[in-house]
């Protein structure tokens, strides 16, 4: 297989990961253009755990639960048992191919002090692939893989208070060093970081125990990647995440939470270039592409200068459609903020009902979609299941069922010890 034809196959691979993209010509007179901001390894960005997925993919200030290493690791400090488990799995695609899924793995352990350690792999599979010559004979097989491994270190700050950091090695072996016409590729490597926050306080109002939650976390902040030696590196998917939730125990047996929440890719936003031809302010007609910006800013720059830039270097709308100097940079910002809300509902502790909705801006991936969900807790172990309903456009993820089941082995041992006794 040759090896453009190759990297025109992840890139879609990758593209239907992070984003239902959407045409110019699909936005039917919208002001504006489609401007998807694209990175690295998107599969980041997932929502790998079942209770996220059926409210909305929101979790960075819901309350603490074992899959909180994605979300908000410093929600870790609050968890009221010392240790736990958790496994999930999505199918991936599932209407077009049955070998694409994402699987999930996540942990924590209390070490006393208010402190908590806690780690999560995550993987994702995407099939397999035959390369081929020139001729149509087989030359190779490979199945490519990305997997992300973490390691989080959460501390209580006060009673209400936690913080965390966690680091990531992430590995993307897309073509299995495949040459190709000459082109040779590697596997893709980074390291990167996440810093978070979580508050939480009990409240009493109209003589109803309640909860209200706020968190904050910046993920992904690292190196860049490629996949080549001599190819411009990618940004990671660094994003910022911030909500905030709160709960009422209607009664003994009822409690109702509600949450809230918005996230931002911290990467520069694809600027517009001059075209071929046209005339520089100094007079030099542009004889090379996508050199000189004419609106927005210059993306090649470092990881740090990327994240601060990302609040203001978007080209902007074009406001009137005769003068294409009218821009608004502030609204393309406004437009790359995707926001979530969610429900869920607890009878006795045991048995839940989610439910939300996830929007993205139609010029920046147009993914919007409801979601529901399911939860049981048991004594020893729990299970999330979660449906997603794409509203706008065909999603990865349509109609299919993901599930987690969770272990809370501090449980399965004081069940050990009352059966012994």
């Amino acid at each position: 297989m040759n090896i453009r034809l190759i990297f025109c196959a992840i890139l879609l691979i990758n593209a239907l990961t992070g984003f239902s993209q959407i045409s110019n010509q699909q936005l039917n007179g919208r002001d504006g253009e489609a401007n998807v901001i694209t990175t690295a390894v998107p599969f980041l960005t997932i929502a790998p755990d079942s209770r996220s997925g059926a409210m909305g993919d929101a979790g960075v200030s819901t309350s603490p639960d074992i899959n909180s290493q994605h979300h908000n690791p410093a929600k870790y400090a609050f968890m009221k048992n010392d240790f736990g488990v958790s496994i999930s799995y999505t199918p991936w695609l599932r209407q077009l191919v049955n070998d694409i899924n994402l699987a999930y793995l996540a942990a924590y352990k209390k070490i006393g002090g208010g402190q908590t350690l806690s780690a999560s792999l995550r993987y994702f599979s995407l099939g397999d692939i035959t390369f081929t010559n020139m001729n149509g004979e087989v030359t190779g097989q490979h199945r490519p893989n990305e997997f992300a491994i973490d390691f989080g270190y959460n501390r209580m700050l006060s009673k209400y208070f936690s913080g965390s950091v966690a680091l990531r090695y992430i590995n993307s072996n897309l073509t299995g060093g495949y040459s190709g016409t000459g082109v040779q590729t590697k596997v893709g490597q980074a390291f990167s970081s996440d810093v978070s926050v979580f508050y939480t306080r009990q409240l009493e109002i109209q003589k109803k125990n309640s909860e209200i939650n706020a968190g904050i976390n910046i993920s992904n902040i690292g190196s860049k990647m490629s996949y080549t030696d001599n190819a411009q590196k990618d940004f990671l998917p660094a994003m910022l995440r911030l909500g905030s939730s709160f709960k009422m125990d209607l009664d003994d047996y009822n409690s109702l939470m509600g949450v809230v929440e918005l996230s931002k890719l911290l990467v520069p936003t694809p600027p517009i270039y001059y075209a071929v031809g046209d005339t520089l302010p100094d007079g030099t007609i542009v004889n090379v592409p996508q050199k000189w910006v004419k609106y927005g800013k210059d993306p090649v720059v470092s990881v740090p200068a990327g994240i601060f830039q990302s609040f203001w270097d978007a080209p902007g709308v074009q406001l009137d459609p005769m003068n294409p100097n009218d821009r608004s940079v502030l609204k393309e910002e406004w437009r790359e903020i995707n926001w979530s809300i969610g429900l869920e509902y607890w009878y006795a502790k045991q048995f839940a009902l989610r439910g939300g909705y996830f929007h993205e801006d139609a010029t920046k991936g147009n993914r919007k979609f409801f979601t529901v969900g399911l939860g049981l807790r048991l004594k020893v172990f729990a299970l999330d299941f979660s449906y997603l309903i794409p509203t706008s456009q065909r999603h990865p993820l349509g109609n299919t069922l993901r599930f987690t089941i969770m272990f809370d082995f501090e449980a399965a041992k004081k069940e050990s010890k009352a059966s012994n006794n």
